[in-house]
């Protein structure tokens, strides 16, 4: 009996070695990535909170309390900021994933000649150069550019749109382009999400007379539920942090009608007087937005059935 008992303790022991072994191994293989993670993710989030309560200039400061939001409040640049940023999430985000869906549910008919080249055309602008596709709407956009020419060409305009020096057409202009970059890459998520969905569901309301519009409305949109709530948070996170297009194609401009919370903040630490802390209190703006519409987007998504 003793021996049966201390073989028994030497295999608990082997046992215990063996997972602290493996648990120290897993340890091991995981610390780099967790080391360079806290180096590039974790302490700058740190620093950035601590600095939002920093004020001065440039590397002159000191702690201010809650003096940076109580300059939020009376900065004008940043509450005309923050109203563009409303707008192209309140107008471009749903356009977007409308004409996203549609797309979607017109390419995922397998009667349609050329679907492969369709999807691959609406999807290209995504992987398009920033750059090179930004010239390519000033281009368009100028005041004797080819949207303007062909809009006079068909007697819909008497002369030029103002695209660039225009508040409203400067915004029109923001909003087409990242409807047109940003479409093709959520309508990818559409399809794939429609290629699972059961055929036999649609062929037995197609039997049962259920017109086209009904089988979209009352089958697909509720089965692609968890998708279209997953590319609202994305386009709502992206929108937010809206900075490319109005850099490249507006400056901000005219008069500050298309600058976003993130042109502000580049401008407030690259291009004026540095303000770090002014700077990284209006980016928790963001990060605070981003938290609210989440939670509310999560919120209006739920399954509310008992």
């Amino acid at each position: 009996m003793a021996e049966d008992a201390l073989e028994t303790r030497g295999r608990q022991v082997t046992r215990s070695n063996l997972a602290r072994s493996e648990q120290f191994n897993g340890w091991a293989f995981v610390m780099p990535a967790l080391v360079l993670l806290g180096i590039f993710m974790v302490y700058p989030i740190l620093w950035s909170l601590w600095m939002s309560f920093q004020v001065g200039r440039g590397m002159n400061f000191s702690f201010g309390g809650l003096a940076n939001i109580i300059r939020l409040t009376q900065d004008p640049v940043f509450l005309r900021a923050l109203s563009n940023t409303m707008l192209f999430l309140a107008v471009q985000v749903p356009i977007m994933l409308i004409l996203a869906l549609l797309c979607a549910s017109a390419l995922n008919d397998s009667k349609l000649w050329g679907r492969g080249f369709f999807r691959t055309a609406i999807f290209l602008p995504c992987v398009t150069s920033l750059v090179a596709y930004a010239v390519v709407f000033k281009s368009m956009f100028a005041q004797d550019g080819i949207l303007n020419q062909m809009l006079m060409g068909l007697n819909f305009i008497s002369g030029p749109i103002p695209w660039f020096s225009d508040p409203f057409w400067a915004k029109a202009v923001i909003i087409s382009a990242i409807t047109w970059r940003w479409t093709g890459y959520n309508m990818i998520f559409y399809l794939a999400a429609m290629q699972n969905i059961d055929r036999s569901i649609y062929e037995a309301a197609r039997i049962d007379g259920v017109p086209a519009w009904a089988r979209f409305w009352y089958i697909t949109v509720p089965m692609l539920k968890p998708v279209i709530l997953f590319t609202t948070v994305i386009s709502t996170i992206g929108t937010l942090q809206l900075f490319d297009e109005p850099n490249l194609l507006t400056q901000g401009g005219p008069s500050d009608s298309t600058l976003t919370l993130s042109m502000y903040i580049y401008n407030l630490s690259f291009r004026f007087m540095p303000s770090f802390g002014y700077a990284a209190t209006v980016s928790y703006v963001i990060v605070v937005l981003v938290g609210i519409l989440s939670f509310l987007q999560f919120l209006a998504a739920r399954d509310r059935r008992r």
